[in-house]
């Protein structure tokens, strides 16, 4: 079995993991509360009933001002979907559950005062460093300052923003965290990553789906009634069936054919479109090769050679988008017997549930996982 917690993390400013010029444009404690009947399965769009501005707005919050829109667009494109973060108008939240807020990132220590007063005792953090020094926050006096209570925990657990793939690979390891403070903590837990419109509804969505015994579908629709988000339910769906299957992965081998080129790099695959992982030269076979162990999934990649995106013509390239990009892509397939591949099938499929033992089997995982404040 693979240890998640020896993952890698990168990391990047949020608007570059987008700008990449051949992207394929692309009051109990939470654990013991069941899943209720009485939600509104339609979706709401409407604004943050918990809004707190943590400061007037002016004039002179132009510069943070824009950083939001470029923020915005930038997860707009990468989302598909049309969203916006205000971050000049302070910490705005949710309540999902009596005992579930999710919401946006805290910007100062004032902020643990706000959310003590309405309960929490876990601030869940998913943003990483450049996250936050993006829009200047001190994470570390946040940390402090939430130190010097004994009522409320404050944790980070890293997911590169915007990155389906990197929210599927950390997501066990991620809800093992979370799991284990709820038990050990109760009271409300607040979810945050940096507009907590992707990965902190995301993970909130997963523990319901994992730990509380809704289907995903029925815990997506509850949390889209109370948050305007989007949480990528693939990512969640993909990570559920990787742990049933024991986290298997296959090895994957491509290749660059080419000698005369003195650097190679590959972008998209499991890493990110953000992000590069070089290839190693083999003299005998006059060959760039890139070895790597990978869950099942439809992935697309493109080369990066000498500076230049390219696809490899030797390889499988997707049709146009709508833009007139084309891609590299791989299909991996586990090959593992038929109730393996079934179960994966299910748990991937249009309304994906689990069963008893199933989530139980999840449960046992993540109770087991060794256990970090990442």
């Amino acid at each position: 079995m693979n240890c998640l917690h020896n993952l890698s993390r990168f990391s990047l400013l949020p608007f570059h993991t987008l700008v990449t010029p051949h992207s394929p444009h692309h009051s109990s404690s939470l654990s013991f509360i069941r899943k209720s009947h009485h939600h509104n399965p339609t979706m709401s769009l409407k604004a943050a009933s918990g809004s707190i501005p943590s400061a007037e707005t002016s004039s002179s919050d132009v510069e943070e001002v824009v950083k939001s829109e470029t923020y915005s667009n930038n997860m707009t494109e990468a989302m598909g979907a049309v969203l916006t973060y205000r971050h000049e108008l302070g910490m705005n939240y949710n309540f999902i559950l009596p005992d579930l807020i999710v919401g946006s990132c805290l910007q100062t220590p004032e902020d643990v005062d706000k959310l003590r007063k309405i309960g929490v005792k876990t601030i869940f953090c998913l943003q990483q460093d450049p996250d936050l020094e993006y829009f200047g926050v001190d994470i570390n006096a946040i940390r402090e300052y939430a130190k010097t209570f004994n009522d409320i925990q404050h944790l980070r657990a890293e997911i590169r923003d915007f990155d389906s793939f990197d929210l599927r690979k950390r997501l066990p390891a991620v809800i093992s965290i979370l799991y284990k403070a709820v038990k050990s903590n109760g009271g409300v837990t607040y979810i945050h990553c940096t507009a907590g419109l992707g990965r902190a509804p995301a993970v909130a969505l997963t523990y319901m789906f994992w730990i509380l015994g809704y289907k995903l579908n029925e815990a997506n629709a509850l949390l889209l009634s109370k948050r305007s988000c989007f949480p990528k339910l693939d990512a969640i769906k993909s990570a559920t069936a990787d742990i049933l299957t024991g986290l298997s992965k296959k090895p994957v081998t491509l290749s660059w054919g080419h000698r005369n080129c003195s650097n190679v790099e590959i972008s998209g695959l499991d890493i990110g479109w953000g992000q590069r992982v070089p290839l190693v030269f083999d003299d005998k076979q006059g060959s760039w090769f890139l070895k790597k162990e990978m869950f099942e999934g439809h992935y697309e990649y493109k080369y990066i050679v000498d500076g230049e995106w390219t696809c490899n013509k030797d390889e499988l390239i997707t049709s146009p988008n709508k833009d007139g990009h084309v891609n590299n892509f791989i299909d991996v397939v586990d090959d593992a017997d038929g109730d393996r591949a079934s179960l994966r099938g299910r748990v991937t499929g249009d309304d994906p549930n689990l069963t008893e033992d199933e989530r139980n089997k999840i449960i046992e995982f993540l109770e087991a996982f060794p256990s970090e404040d990442l």
